[in-house]
């Protein structure tokens, strides 16, 4: 069986997706900064966005391992266990960074600039998805992981600028408990 990085580096329809609109390059897994996690375990950089955000592949294993993603701004958050999950996020909701809430309501109103720019959007990712031969969970499920994921990790998988020792800032801040029901 193929990895998943390697489907999508073979299909350049769906890396151009990928890396745009969903902001995910595998060509851009340099991080510009020194970093470790607070556990000591392996941190591997493996892609990234156009802004200089990267993720990391934590731990030792293959496309199974969590996945941390840390922006150019200092800011942190466990995001998927496993790269099929990862792309799933970005094919279906590749606005996730300004998901706060993670709600579909303010999902929605994200999408609203991302289809008008793309009215042909969920077709498009839809083809993507094909081709890498994942099936797309429904937009609310999506969030709901998001959710899970970044507020169920522990310290662990804090990201410590090494220059400094100093840990980054949460990406999606303190997410009281009332901010995350359903």
């Amino acid at each position: 069986m193929r990895s998943l990085i390697t489907a999508i580096r073979e299909h350049d329809d769906a890396a151009r997706f990928l890396a745009w609109p969903g902001d995910f390059d595998l060509d851009r897994g340099d991080h510009v900064e020194d970093v470790r996690l607070a556990s000591g375990a392996a941190l591997e950089g493996f892609a990234g966005d156009g802004a200089g955000g990267t993720y990391f592949f934590c731990g030792d294993g293959g496309e199974e391992r969590p996945i941390l993603y840390a922006d150019s701004e200092g800011g942190a958050a466990l995001i998927a266990i496993g790269l099929p999950e990862l792309v799933r996020l970005v094919l279906v909701v590749p606005w996730w960074r300004d998901c706060r809430a993670f709600t579909v309501a303010e999902s929605g109103e994200l999408a609203a600039e991302y289809l008008a720019d793309m009215p042909d959007l969920a077709a498009h990712r839809d083809r993507v998805a094909g081709a890498l031969g994942l099936d797309l969970p429904a937009e609310a499920d999506v969030l709901s992981r998001l959710r899970a994921v970044v507020t169920g990790a522990d310290e662990g998988f804090t990201l410590i600028l090494t220059a400094e020792d100093e840990p980054y800032d949460a990406l999606f801040g303190s997410v009281p408990a009332e901010r995350i029901q359903g």
